[in-house]
């Protein structure tokens, strides 16, 4: 059989988990594994939100998608989301392990770093690193028992490496509320890279390789003020848009990158190379 370069990327017939599937980058994440052939489990806490796009997908790609309420931080929402992932589809190939923490009170979430909550940091962890390794462990271990080999991608941060320029945050706001990076979110991110590269030495002898993407700000929602600051330390002097974190993800879930595991993928328009 004559080797394809285009065949690489067809992940046709492939089975993927989408965890946060109906959060910042979800969305379009699911739609570019359902546009290659894949088909997809969109897990969210939104369940309702989840079916719908998993029954648009499905319309728009012709792939089978399906929607699964699962709740990352919680064990038996996670088993219970891997075996009705299991049972619809025979097994699983590809993992994104997505999810994030949706932050109900703003004003805690961005609190100073002086007077920060511990409760208001440990219901954080909870969701961005307990919900990682909850996931990662049960889905995981899936990909690796069939012996089919697979991929995990893991969305981590460029702050998960990188100490953060409070200039960029004078006059910020999200949805009203004065921002900043908050040291709970570096934290939690930053152990996403660690648990990246332990998982991709524990699974190489399976053949599943797990990877990091590692995007830079994206805009969804910030205002004006800070997205003309955030440009300005970028070298490609702008945010990036969501569906640039897409095809780097696709890259990462195909065989494309067949010989790349333990890796952070940073896709941030070169704020890392300053």
């Amino acid at each position: 059989m004559t080797f394809s370069y285009k065949d690489q990327f067809d992940l046709t017939g492939k089975v993927a988990v989408v965890t946060g599937a109906c959060g910042t980058l979800g969305p379009g994440m699911c739609e570019g594994l359902a546009e290659q052939g894949a088909h997809v489990v969109l897990s969210d806490i939104k369940a309702k939100a989840a079916t719908e796009l998993a029954a648009a997908l499905t319309d728009r790609f012709g792939v089978q998608c399906i929607g699964v309420e699962c709740d990352v931080a919680d064990e038996a929402s996670v088993e219970a989301m891997t075996r009705e992932a299991v049972s619809a589809f025979g097994h699983v190939d590809i993992l994104l392990n997505n999810a994030a923490n949706a932050t109900p009170d703003l004003e805690a979430y961005f609190a100073p770093f002086e007077a920060y909550s511990l409760d208001e940091w440990r219901r954080n962890l909870t969701v961005d690193l307990d919900g990682m390794f909850l996931v990662a462990k049960h889905v995981g271990a899936e990909i690796a028992k069939t012996g089919r080999g697979g991929s995990i991608i893991q969305t981590a941060s460029i702050y998960a490496a990188y100490g953060s320029d409070n200039r960029i945050y004078e006059g910020a706001e999200y949805k009203g509320t004065a921002i900043n990076n908050p040291a709970v979110y570096s934290s939690g991110k930053a152990g996403v890279l660690g648990l990246t590269r332990w998982l991709a030495t524990h699974w190489a002898k399976d053949g599943v390789r797990v990877n990091a993407l590692v995007p830079g700000g994206v805009q969804s929602g910030q205002n004006e003020e800070f997205v003309r600051r955030y440009a300005n330390r970028v070298p490609m002097a702008r945010m990036g848009r969501k569906e640039e974190v897409v095809g780097p993800m696709l890259w990462l879930a195909s065989d494309a990158s067949s010989y790349v595991t333990g890796q952070f993928i940073f896709v941030d328009g070169g704020l890392s190379a300053w």
